[in-house]
């Protein structure tokens, strides 16, 4: 399409009305994309209202996709030019150049082949997930390890009654009141290790072990749940992801799982992908999920965002990321298959 820029008109031309109208509905599209724009691409400790507007800077590409046509329609070279770039921003942000993986340990190719775990990772919400569907979940897929957040006792014996049991036989549970609660499920060997230090929620250290025809793997497991960056529970936030970061930069075959209360997007959510000393990967990212929202599937009417995560270290690798509505909870659940070195 061919551009007349109506800055260089003869003196005394009229501007249409309409090309003017759309001008201004250009700008009126772009500014609030460019506002929270500055706000993602400048790494400080914002404020609780811009760290929460950062979250939904996925679905920018929308308005401002409208802004380059509304531009387009107003005649305006420059500024089709200026929305054109503000949309290539919003596309470099969603789909980042290395896709979220990382680069593989050195080691990793001594390993005696790999063994595979079936990860499910899911916030119940005070504990009013749907036990049944949780179980179902759990069967249909072949789960092997199971980490739950916001898990009680009314839940805890809802899962037996659903027969959890009978599926993920091996146990770590902290059921508590409200958001406190935690529990990891698996088939395979479980054994506690600790807690991340100063974390708001209890955020336990297991040591997962997997023995299959003559093979062996063990995984560092932690199941997440960050202090939500609301109020007076900013710092906690990220003091918090900053602990996970150093969590998940310890040597051998690091998994965290959970609820982090933080998308891509979030520069303190990146830096923990940066590791201490090794890039780690958060599989969605790797697997393409920036538009595959798991927070909030019911109650509140906004933009999906995704904000619960199974982040590994680059040893381990994954396949088969999948998003799943469960009733009773407003985090969806997330599924992925991990593929992790065995030590012989």
């Amino acid at each position: 399409m061919m551009f007349r820029d109506r800055g260089h008109a003869a003196p005394g031309t009229p501007v249409r009305p309409a090309a003017a109208g759309w001008r201004v509905m250009a700008g009126v599209a772009a500014a609030p994309v460019v506002v929270v724009s500055v706000f993602r691409a400048v790494p400080r400790e914002w404020p609780t209202t811009v760290v929460q507007l950062v979250s939904f800077t996925p679905w920018l590409v929308l308005p401002a996709s409208v802004s380059l046509l509304f531009a387009v329609l107003g005649r305006r070279r420059w500024m089709a030019g200026a929305a054109a770039g503000l949309v290539a921003v919003q596309l470099f942000w969603l789909v980042p150049l290395d896709y979220g993986q990382a680069e593989a340990d050195a080691g990793e190719g001594k390993a005696q082949g790999t063994l595979e775990l079936r990860v499910m990772s899911l916030n119940a919400k005070l504990g009013r997930a749907d036990a049944a569907e949780i179980v179902r979940l759990v069967r249909e897929n072949g789960i092997t390890l199971l980490t739950i957040q916001e898990y009680t006792q009314a839940l805890e014996d809802r899962l037996g009654d659903a027969g959890l049991a009978g599926l993920l036989p091996n146990r770590i549970s902290a059921p508590a009141g409200r958001a406190a609660g935690n529990a990891v499920y698996s088939v395979h060997k479980l054994e506690r290790t600790g807690t991340v230090p100063d974390s708001h929620f209890s955020m336990p250290l297991i040591r997962l072990t997997a023995e299959s025809e003559g093979k062996r793997a063990v995984v560092e497991l932690t199941n997440v749940h960050t202090r939500a960056p609301v109020g007076v529970g900013l710092p906690k936030w990220r003091s918090d992801l900053a602990a996970l970061g150093q969590v998940v930069s310890r040597p051998g075959n690091e998994v965290l799982a959970g609820d982090f209360n933080a998308s891509y997007d979030h520069a303190e959510f990146r830096q923990l992908l940066q590791g201490d000393g090794r890039k780690v990967v958060d599989v969605g990212m790797a697997q393409g999920s920036r538009l595959i929202p798991t927070w909030p599937m019911d109650g509140l009417l906004l933009p999906g965002i995704t904000i619960d995560h199974i982040v590994t270290s680059p040893s381990v690798r994954n396949a088969g990321y999948a998003v799943h509505r469960v009733p009773g909870t407003d985090h969806a659940a997330i599924m992925v298959t991990l593929s992790v070195p065995a030590a012989g």
